[in-house]
């Protein structure tokens, strides 16, 4: 099929334009009433700002943030709901907003070059869909997005359930980390240092919660909170425990789990992924209960502080209930499913010794020089053809072999899967997989949501140098 480049240079169909050209053209047809709604969309506008990120007595740092804050304005809406927002691109380069998580329209999904064209500075984009899964969510930059992730854009996405939990209140914690000059509290602009893309990742050296660094919420012993952690870093893995608080996970990647599960050991939260956890605060009045993660040397650092003050009730609650199941959460018949390899390689490290870059196999020194440091399936970049050409509704087992020697976390686009066991069973629903150095791992998933899904490492600086593929469900 004759394809097209974008201005970023990827390739796009024929079919795909006229595409894009008949759906922005049926915004013409809509009777004017419709047509008015769709048209006074919320303003989101990605632009330069200042912001207070380093303690007092450091100078407010230089972000790009959506609405100029970090993280972006919490977007909140019914399971079932509306989300409109009118993009407004006052960056000095394109950009894009992908909305993490959810199972939308194809055309909705915000990836520049593959669903949309990027929108260029100036420009706007008119993004509507309807969020048919409740949930902890977030949306961020695709365009360019190890620049502009790092940056500040990203914020949280949150789908209510029609079926309130039994929790006194709840907490969004977006979990990040920035890389800063020690001296100026300015964000490094090395975005593309071939350390960072060639190794485990862009890692920053100053760690926040809601963009603080001293994030603490007072609270009274036995109360309940619904706990939702986002992971928006470019690549840190943050391992957490609980402290002074008695917890379950009762969702991962915004899918309610069957049975909440107590949480006894730590927790690990790959770039990208989500867990919603309900907690009680069993610390005592006066004490301080904590959300810790594992700092350097392996010490337990502060992610979020609770100090504990009064008391919600005598005694504590039962465990709590599961979170009402979301649609389509149905396992797929292992048995008719379409079988599908992705191996990685590549990296520092690494045995990857050539592969394939514009049509061409060239050696990995040369990929290097080009700003590739990895391959799917030989492939140094996003490849023209898709990993998978699926129809509607057909079961899916794709099998990930990490031949790195670093982990790496996998997000697949528009549909959720599970990770098949050893023994055959499927765990829980997932959006992003965290594949360790050396491992196999094997996800099932149904192809129930027509259109061309990208599916990359979600360590962003990984994806720009190569760990980039997609599937077509039609």
């Amino acid at each position: 099929m004759k394809s097209y480049p974008d201005h970023k240079g990827n390739r796009i169909s024929r079919r795909d334009l006229l595409q894009r050209g008949a759906s922005a053209g049926a915004l013409s047809l809509l009777p004017a009433g419709l047509r008015a709604a769709t048209e006074a969309r919320v303003p989101l506008t990605a632009r330069n700002a200042s912001f207070q990120l380093a303690p007092s007595g450091y100078a407010a740092t230089g972000i790009w943030g959506y609405d100029g804050g970090a993280p972006g304005p919490e977007i909140r809406v019914a399971q079932g709901g509306r989300v409109s927002r009118r993009l407004v691109n006052e960056l000095p380069q394109g950009t894009s907003v992908h909305w993490h998580g959810i199972r939308i329209d194809n055309a909705m999904d915000g990836v520049a070059g593959l669903t949309q064209q990027s929108v260029a500075p100036g420009d706007t984009f008119d993004y509507d869909f309807v969020v048919p899964d409740a949930g902890t969510y977030w949306y961020h930059s695709h365009d360019r997005s190890w620049e502009q992730v790092a940056r500040g854009l990203h914020g949280a996405l949150i789908v209510e359930e029609a079926e309130v939990p039994d929790v006194d209140r709840e907490e969004v914690l977006i979990l990040d980390d920035w890389l800063l000059n020690p001296e100026t509290a300015q964000i490094d602009d090395s975005f593309d240092h071939p350390m960072a893309m060639s190794h485990a990742g862009r890692i920053g050296n100053y760690v926040t919660t809601n963009a603080r660094f001293d994030f603490s919420r007072p609270v009274r012993r036995h109360e309940r909170l619904r706990l939702r952690l986002i992971n928006a870093s470019n690549a840190r893995i943050f391992t957490l425990q609980l402290n002074g608080l008695t917890g379950w996970t009762v969702a991962l990647d915004a899918m309610p789990l069957p049975a909440p599960v107590p949480v006894e050991q730590g927790l690990i939260l790959g770039p990208a992924q989500r867990v919603d956890l309900i907690v009680d605060i069993t610390a005592g009045e006066g004490e301080t209960a904590y959300l810790l993660r594992r700092g350097g040397d392996n010490r337990p650092v502060s992610q979020a502080a609770f100090p504990v003050s009064g008391s919600a009730s005598r005694a504590r609650r039962a465990p709590p209930a599961p979170l009402p199941p979301n649609p389509r959460m149905s396992a797929p018949d292992l048995a008719a499913a379409r079988r599908l390899r992705l191996v990685m390689a590549g990296g520092a490290m690494g045995r990857m010794d050539s592969a394939l870059l514009g049509g061409e196999r060239i050696g990995f020194r040369q990929l290097a020089a080009s700003g590739r440091f990895w391959a799917f399936n030989e492939m140094a970049e996003m490849t023209q053809e898709p990993l998978g050409d699926l129809s509607l509704g057909e079961p899916v087992r794709l099998q990930i072999v990490n031949d790195t020697v670093f982990p790496h976390a996998m997000h697949l686009h528009g549909m959720h899967f599970r990770q098949v066991r050893a023994d055959g069973a499927a765990s829980p629903m997932r959006d992003t997989l965290l594949v360790a150095a050396g491992e196999t791992r094997e996800i099932a998933f149904i192809a129930d949501n027509p259109g061309d899904w990208l599916f990359h490492c979600h360590m962003l600086s990984h994806a720009a140098s190569g760990m980039m593929t997609w599937v077509r469900v039609t």
